[in-house]
């Protein structure tokens, strides 16, 4: 890897020149690092339901043309200046955001939002010098979340690089760098049932089936599952959901009816669809006294919700989480651990498998609903 250290790098990515049209591969010009990047060549990236949100641009300043992609695992080619946690050939995930080490959040035990590096969807450039590592003859092409993993080499901050086991098989682990470690996160982290405890998920997509996996962990004895699409019922079972509502069977609210199945309401409940009423269901279904309710989906942004004050005087916990609440350098390599152990099963996440070529068709797979995620392997 050292040949290039330094050099500019000639690689295929996969360029999403206008919203919603397919991708196209491209071979681009990747820049050598600056001071605190990173150089990566990406082995293996998954589709996570945030790169087709802003690849649709519904709702948002669209950035054009853009690598997307940010859920992944690959190995560090080079380093910039000032960099020493990270040499080449560390085996890394990428990770949308970030930790810094120095600003108040990094520094406080409770918090997880970097300062510098939190997430910034709208950013197409680099910290360092608010320029694009990436062009095509001589023309910038924008980069997504600090991270750009659709492309076979790609520049990152170093603070949003995790350095993990490098015997951990990175097609799988490349699925905890996003959607996996947030729901997971959301109920170990968070929510933190006890053993024996009842649990609702709402929403059984692969962040709310990551959130039920933390609630088989932590012990729970019923996780009840509440989703809109019966097709996702049989899945959850390998994810430890014992018990299925679909709000639509029910002319009453689903939290009435959760209450009534649980003497009063769940111990905890973790809400991944980002529906405001979904949070309001969540929030209301927990046990007054003890209950707690953890929002992890993402609302539009002219949402709100209205709940009775009592709610809160009743002594029920509303918290929100962002990435599980999991700092990226410190923690990631631990959840790779827990994977490496036996502790977390990765691979019934991984429903699908493209080449890098076929990308366009794991986008296909996501907006139709089938499956949880596609790896996409760079060497296709």
């Amino acid at each position: 890897m050292s040949t290039t250290e330094g050099q500019v790098i000639k690689c295929k990515a996969a360029v999403a020149w206008e919203a919603g049209k397919p991708l196209v591969i491209e071979e681009v010009e990747v820049a050598p690092p600056q001071a605190m990047e990173v150089r990566v060549k990406i082995l293996f990236t998954s589709l996570c339901h945030t790169d087709v949100y802003f690849w649709e641009a519904k709702g948002q300043t669209p950035v054009f043309p853009r690598i997307f992609g940010h859920e992944a695992a690959g190995i560090v080619e080079s380093v910039g200046e000032g960099v020493t946690e990270l040499k080449p050939g560390d085996h890394v995930l990428p990770v949308f955001t970030g930790e810094c080490k120095e600003c108040r959040h990094c520094k406080s035990e409770e918090s997880n939002m970097c300062d510098l590096l939190r997430i910034n969807t709208e950013r197409g450039v680099m910290l360092n010098d608010g320029k694009s590592r990436f062009s095509i003859n001589g023309k910038p092409i924008y980069h997504f979340v600090g991270t750009s993993t659709f492309s076979e080499y790609t520049v990152i901050h170093v603070g949003c690089v995790a350095k993990i086991n490098p015997k951990a098989p990175l097609d799988k682990v490349c699925v905890l760098s996003c959607g996996i470690s947030t729901g997971l996160g959301a109920t170990l982290n968070v929510a933190k049932p006890g053993k024996g405890s009842t649990v609702a998920i709402f929403g059984l997509g692969a962040v709310g089936l990551a959130a039920a996996e933390g609630a088989r962990i932590a012990g729970a004895s019923r996780i009840i599952g509440i989703d809109l699409n019966p097709n996702r019922f049989e899945e959850a079972k390998k994810f430890g959901v014992t018990e299925f509502l679909n709000p639509k069977d029910y002319d009453k609210p689903i939290q009435q009816v959760i209450a009534g199945m649980t003497d009063g309401g769940v111990d905890r409940s973790v809400e991944c669809t980002g529906n405001f009423n979904a949070m309001i269901s969540a929030f209301e279904c927990v046990h007054d006294g003890w209950g707690v309710a953890v929002l992890v989906g993402v609302p539009s942004r002219d949402d709100a919700f209205k709940t009775h004050p009592m709610n809160v005087l009743n002594e029920r916990t509303l918290k929100g989480t962002f990435f599980g609440n999991f700092k990226p350098r410190t923690d990631l390599p631990s959840v790779v651990e827990m994977y490496m152990n036996k502790e977390l099963e990765v691979e019934k996440f991984i429903t699908h498998e493209v080449t890098f070529s076929e990308i366009n068709k794991a986008f296909d797979l996501m907006l139709s609903g089938a499956g949880l995620r596609c790896i996409i392997r760079m060497d296709g």
